[in-house]
């Protein structure tokens, strides 16, 4: 790319300009001394280790996605509103309840669609999925190990087909049903 030429208007325009400003440090030669320079990283101390040591520092402990109340919070609010704060006061009763504690995912995925296909078919429009909220059972392996994993799936089963045309909304329950460990799920009306 080429650059174009000022005009001689233009550089009248800039040395106008020019003319109002001080400078900064006329002492010094060109732009890079004003620049501050970057302060030297002390080398942290390091223990000598022998062959046969075992490693003192405790493990870190990684979750590979965010919290699982965050993507269920973040979607847009899709049912009334004030049964929507009715809904998150735990003052709505569910009608229907379906407990998936201690469920492998190929266990539970299965129950979730069946139940909720059946409550919608019932004419039910509140239900409750308790999930439980997951046990640390990382061992220290090379690759981190996700917690609660039905916690982080239900949603996600929830959005998608078959569910997603059943379902109007998800929310965390309220702790007198749950909390952190179940979600209400509003149906839409079966047609």
């Amino acid at each position: 790319m080429t650059r174009r030429r000022l005009r001689p208007d233009e550089i009248e325009l800039w040395r106008r300009v020019a003319d109002t400003t001080d400078r900064l440090d006329s002492g010094r030669k060109g732009h890079e001394a004003s620049l501050p320079r970057p302060k030297s990283k002390k080398a942290r101390p390091v223990a000598p280790f022998e062959m046969g040591q075992t490693n003192t520092t405790a493990p870190v402990v990684h979750d590979l996605s965010a919290p699982s109340s965050s993507p269920v919070s973040t979607t847009p609010l899709r049912m009334d509103r004030k049964t929507h704060q009715r809904l998150k006061r735990g003052k709505l009763s569910p009608e229907a309840r379906l407990d998936l504690h201690g469920m492998t995912t190929e266990r539970a995925h299965p129950r979730l669609i069946s139940f909720i296909l059946k409550a919608q078919a019932d004419g039910k429009r509140l239900v409750l999925v308790i999930t439980g909220k997951g046990k640390h059972r990382d061992e220290g392996g090379p690759i981190p190990v996700r917690y609660g994993v039905l916690r982080h799936q239900v949603p996600h089963w929830l959005s998608v087909p078959p569910l997603a045309q059943a379902v109007l909304q998800v929310a965390e329950a309220h702790s007198s049903h749950g909390g952190g460990g179940a979600y209400y799920v509003y149906l839409r009306r079966h047609r």
